[in-house]
């Protein structure tokens, strides 16, 4: 390992999971010693989820990225740019947001008043429907008794 490690790349998960494997190529390890020094380093990585990671194209969990580069003997501040790039690569680049003309401002606020007068309006009915708001004549007229009468 006299050359440096490969650096990561934050541009989509093919070209990380790729990076990866050179990363393994260039630590020189199998597996088997992959897994023994992850675990010396306090992490867990099984020797076929390693080679399972590394055999796909997806985005590998945080966690195995971290034991993986630090078997690899990746120093500290390299392995935070790995598990950078992991981020980068999982939240993707940020959104643009299309320009609002001026006149379209009110209309979510209108939709959001619309739709509070509509959910008022059907609470309102259920409440209606289930006797809440209505007069206690009936129970007035029914004078019902919870006592048995006397013989």
């Amino acid at each position: 390992m006299t050359t440096a490690p490969p650096t990561p790349p934050d541009t989509d998960a093919v070209a990380f999971v790729a990076a990866l494997r050179r990363l393994k190529a260039w630590s020189g390890l199998s597996y088997r010693q992959l897994e023994r020094r992850a675990t010396e380093a306090g992490h867990t990585l099984p020797y076929s989820t390693a080679a399972t990671m590394l055999g796909r194209d997806r985005l590998p969990r945080e966690e195995l990225v971290a034991a993986f580069v630090a078997a690899c003997g990746v120093r500290a501040d390299e392995a935070e740019a790995w598990l950078d790039a992991r981020v980068a690569i999982a939240c993707g680049p940020p959104a643009e947001t299309p320009p609002v003309p001026r006149n379209s401002r009110l209309r979510p606020r209108r939709r959001t008043l619309a739709m509070a007068a509509a959910l008022a309006t059907a609470l309102l009915g259920g409440v209606t429907a289930a006797g809440t708001f209505t007069d206690d004549v009936e129970v007035e007229q029914t004078r019902t008794s919870l006592h048995m009468p006397r013989s």
